[in-house]
């Protein structure tokens, strides 16, 4: 809408200054965020806040230019805008020079519409304060809540937006001496270069370069360093082992990564078609249709600016599903934060409060998913002390194809076509810096480590691909380590030569080795046949998509990059991708207490359920979920809140096509705390619950494919390695136990932190599978909430005194022995089999999975979904507190109507234990336990005290609601 001349909001003043400040009508719930979080996070009371945005326009603009950009830029109904510069007290933020500005994408995509001619915009937020607010408490306020210095810059008063360099673009490179150089030497220059490359690395790089008698050039240090990195190269997962036990002589184990494909290898299932080869795996459960998974992570950059780390995660793991050729249909995340209640003098120094991240994060993941157009349906948000300085951020996404073989490129004479957004400095370095341990200044030197996403460019990018499979040979994403990996990793075994004055850039300056190391968003390569390049640009400029020929596979095996005519690198690719040496790791095995069983004592058991309930691990995150469209595309059959109050949490979710009968369930595993006791036991019980979520509400155990994503500390502690081992066994001996089979997976290590004690924190080991099943019928999906009073409550598996690592724990003090970790049930692949057959027999009227808290979490859970009560006359164990809070594996709680009971036991074999009934009653009535309302149940789960809402910004803003006093998870 264009504003009329009269519209008394629009003044015009000074018109050659084009800036444009628009302020809300009504109060801003960003001014509200930053009241609120200034309290929350212990400053003193500041009084009233009020935000503008800030449109800066470089042009010269008539009067109607001005007026014809205000109704374009301001909503006459919610807004009001003007082109003077404000004169009264404030400080303004604006983003850094190369920082990705969508916002201002979108200004001067109008402009192009309006046929105005503009030369730079950028965009920016103006808050101004109570006068009574003293200049240090200002400053507190923007450091503290608004302003992220990795990103962006702020100043009172007015700010100078950011203007594109104007710099000579850069040519030549430079040459490193690193011939000749000592240990020492070499690791100067990886520190000085942030390579992290290990010693014996470095060494072979000077070796390699001694014997052609030449040092090598910034741009091929820097790539052998990327791909290299543990990011790309996952070398601790590729090395040698020696592992011992007990002090005993080490014992040689077969690389982890070898394990993990081995063991898909031995379970042969029939529907794996591609497994940890390229972008993702593939799977093909019904026929015509595959089925794409990948999960990533996205640590280091969400710890340093939250909102862009998760948002370039989500936007990453999306392009790896379209690198395989698939078609993205939905995404999952699983989120790790520290306690949101953290007191300011109990955070580290050079680090970003929880409270900070968490809101960054969930916007990211939210932003991306949302304008992209696809549902986040699963995942998961744990909270634990050891999290405050490394949050996780996992990212996953899964896509369909029709079935067609893989592409088997690229092939001699193919050219090399760069499509989707253009390239800055964003994201350089990223790859080697995921291997760096973070510390107080990690954020003074990974700026350039951080992407801010466009999920507009990513969208385009799907329209132009999706359809075009005939017309490439081979496709990747422009993911960590830019056209270096993604061109690199494509010319493997056939070699390429680009030129680098061919690709898109967003700004002059760049130099060579920058622009070939950018991980500047939205961008995928696909190596095409000439004959197929004209089709490729045409539906590219029908969809709006950049695209670039930068050169051609040549199949010499050399990686040759140019800047026009100068050689900048030119390097074997053999060396590049079979030079590395191969790392040897010690690694001392865990051998954790499985004999010495400890019970608990619970002197109240209703107040310590209701206490369980109100955890944040365990509590609602229905705030977060409803930031999320999880309904988009409308293929959504079972959703991540179900009930009669859609409140009550699913188990997995299930997706289906609305003309298939058939879907799919993703569901996901992941407990830490076991992990901290028994790391084997963690890593089978994380693969039970996944495979449990998936069956839960209607999958095949028969169809299930996993994925692996494991965050853990420095590998290179002994210690570490050793838990990664024990964590790998679990998860091949769970994968053989459910025949379900590994695809795809990532490894994230490093996850530590250097605090100004100087000390390493490191993360809990945690590890989160993925397991996504084929739904035969989608139309005999169940739920958790119960459905009917006087239907029959039974439980399946066996309960056992197992407290270690329990969310029990949490709640009330544990004893100095705490026992043993859940261990894996022999029966549960049986029992799975047997619970979806009554449910394809249509016998099941609710089903809920037993994990964090026991049988009465998940009882209560019910009561919650289904608004309803339950009498429970027996319980699964002699002892309360095993019966009612045990985490042993493998259970779970069906609703069975009472006609189907017989024919229920007969297709169990009798292998399940009565519990009770459903009840109209209202209350959760359990032995030897108070009763509760289910309204009190409810009220416990739903206060969700460190949820928060969202806001509009690249950088974190604060939430909107203060933590109520609620008990931060401690490891």
């Amino acid at each position: 809408m264009v504003a009329p001349v009269s519209d008394p909001s629009v003044t015009v003043d000074q018109p050659n200054r084009n800036r444009m400040t628009i302020r809300s009508i009504d109060p801003d719930p960003r001014a509200r965020a930053i009241v609120d979080g200034a309290a929350a996070l212990g400053l003193a009371p500041i009084g009233d806040v009020t935000v503008s945005d800030i449109v800066f326009i470089d042009a010269e603009l008539s009067s109607d230019e001005r007026q014809l950009l205000h109704g374009v830029l301001v909503d006459p109904l919610l807004q009001m805008g003007t082109w003077d510069v404000p004169s009264g007290p404030g400080v303004e933020i604006a983003l850094l020079p190369g920082v990705t500005d969508s916002g201002a994408d979108a200004v001067r995509h109008a402009t192009e519409r309006l046929g105005i001619e503009i030369d730079h915009a950028a965009t920016g937020t103006r808050v101004e304060f109570d006068d009574s607010l003293s200049d240090e408490a200002i400053a507190a306020v923007v450091e503290r809540l608004l302003a992220n210095p990795i990103i962006e810059r702020w100043a009172p008063g007015t700010i100078e937006p950011p203007h594109p360099s104007t710099a000579d673009r850069q040519i030549d490179a430079t040459v490193i001496a690193i011939r000749g150089l000592d240990d020492d030497g070499l690791a100067a220059v990886s520190a000085e270069r942030a390579l992290y490359l290990d010693p014996e690395e470095l060494r072979v790089i000077r070796d390699h370069f001694e014997s052609i008698d030449r040092d090598p050039t910034d741009l091929e240090l820097e790539t052998l360093a990327q791909t290299w990195s543990e990011h790309c190269a996952h070398k601790s997962f590729r090395a040698v082992i020696l592992a011992s036990e007990d002090g005993q002589e080490p014992v040689e184990r077969t690389p982890l990564l070898k394990q993990l494909r081995e063991c898909t290898e031995a379970i042969a299932a029939p529907f794996v078609v591609s497994s940890f080869v390229g972008n993702a795996g593939v799977v093909e459960f019904a026929k015509g249709t595959t089925i794409a998974l990948k999960a990533e992570t996205h640590n280091h950059p969400s710890a340093v600016e939250p909102f862009g780390g998760a948002n370039t995660g989500v936007g990453g793991v999306i392009r790896d599903v379209l690198g395989i050729a698939h078609k993205p249909i939905a995404v999952t995340d699983i989120l790790c934060f520290g306690p949101l209640d953290l007191p300011l003098a109990d955070l580290p120094d050079g680090a970003l409060h929880p409270r900070r991240i968490q809101t960054g994060v969930i916007d990211g993941v939210a932003d991306y998913g949302n304008k992209i157009g696809l549902p986040t349906v699963a995942g998961a948000i744990l909270y634990d002390q050891a999290y405050t300085t490394n949050p996780l951020v996992f990212a996953g996404c899964i896509g369909t194809a029709p079935t067609r073989p893989l592409h088997e490129g690229p092939h001699a004479g193919d050219r090399v076509i760069v499509l989707g957004g253009a390239t800055g400095r964003d994201g350089i370095r990223g790859a080697t810096f995921s291997s760096a341990t973070m510390n107080a200044t990690t954020g003074e030197v990974a700026g350039a480590s951080v992407q801010i996403g466009d999920p507009i460019v990513e969208k385009l990018l799907i329209d132009a691909l999706i359809g075009a499979e005939d017309l490439y040979s081979a496709i990747t994403d422009c993911g960590a380590g830019g056209l270096s990996s993604a061109v690199g990793e494509m010319a493997e075994g056939i070699g390429c030569d680009v030129d680098l004055e061919l690709v898109p850039r967003k700004y002059p300056g760049l130099e060579p080795w920058e622009v070939w190391l950018s991980e500047a968003q939205e961008r995928m390569v696909v190596s095409v046949p000439p004959r197929g390049v004209s089709a490729l640009a045409k539906r590219c400029e029908r969809v709006g998509v950049d695209w670039a020929d930068i050169g051609s596979f040549t199949g010499d095996g050399r990686l040759v990059v140019r800047v026009g005519d100068a050689v900048v690198a030119d390097m074997s690719t053999e060396f590049l991708h079979d030079g590395r040496p191969q790392r040897t790791l010690p690694a001392d095995v865990p051998t954790p207490n499985r004999t010495n069983v400890t019970g608990r004592t619970v002197s109240d058991p209703a107040a310590t359920l209701l206490a369980l309930l109100s955890h944040p691990n365990i509590s609602s995150k229905a705030a977060t979920i409803h930031q999320y469209d999880h309904e988009i595309l409308g293929s959504t059959v079972v959703r991540p809140l179900v009930g009669a109050a859609s409140d009550g949490p699913a188990d997995g979710v299930v997706l289906a096509e609305p003309t298939s009968t058939s879907g799919i369930a993703i569901g996901i595993g992941v407990n830490p705390w076991h992990g901290l006791h028994d790391p084997e036991a963690m890593a089978f019980a994380a693969v039970d619950e996944a495979v449990r979520n998936v069956v839960a509400v209607g999958a095949d155990p028969d169809k299930i494919a996993l994925l692996d994503n494991f965050s853990w500390g420095d590998p290179r502690r002994p210690s570490t390695m050793g838990e990664l081992v024990a964590a790998v066994d679990g998860c091949c001996a769970a994968a053989f136990t459910f025949n379900a089979p590994f695809v795809s997976g990532k490894d994230s290590l490093n996850n530590e932190y250097v605090g100004s004690d100087g000390d390493r924190h490191a993360v809990p080991p945690t590890l989160v599978i993925t397991a996504v099943g084929h739904v035969p019928d989608a139309d005999r999906c169940v739920t958790p909430d119960l459905k009917a009073a006087g239907n029959v409550l039974m439980l399946i598996g066996s309960t056992e005194p197992e407290f270690a690592g329990s969310h029990l724990d949490k709640v009330q003090s544990p004893p100095p022995n705490v026992g043993v970790a859940p261990a894996p049930d022999p029966d549960a692949p049986e029992h799975y089999r047997h619970l979806h057959a009554a449910m394809q027999a249509g016998l099941i009227a609710s089903c809920h999975d037993l994990s964090e808290g026991g049988l009465a979490v998940a009882l209560a859970e019910m009561c919650i979904g289904g608004r309803l009560g339950a009498t429970i006359d027996e319980l699964p164990h002699d002892d309360l507190a095993t019966a009612l809070f045990s985490e042993s594996t493998g259970r779970l709680v069906v609703e069975i109507e009472p006609r189907s009971v017989p024919a229920f036991l007969r297709i169990m074999d009798d292998d399940v234990q009565r519990l009770g009934e459903v009840s109209e009653s209202g209350l959760l009535s359990m032995p030897q336990v108070e009763p509760i309302l289910v309204s009190d149940l409810a009220d416990a789960f739903n206060q969700a005290p460190y949820q928060t809402e969202g806001r509009r910004s690249p950088s974190a803003r604060p939430p909107t609601e203060p933590p109520a006093d609620a008990e931060g998870s401690q490891s």
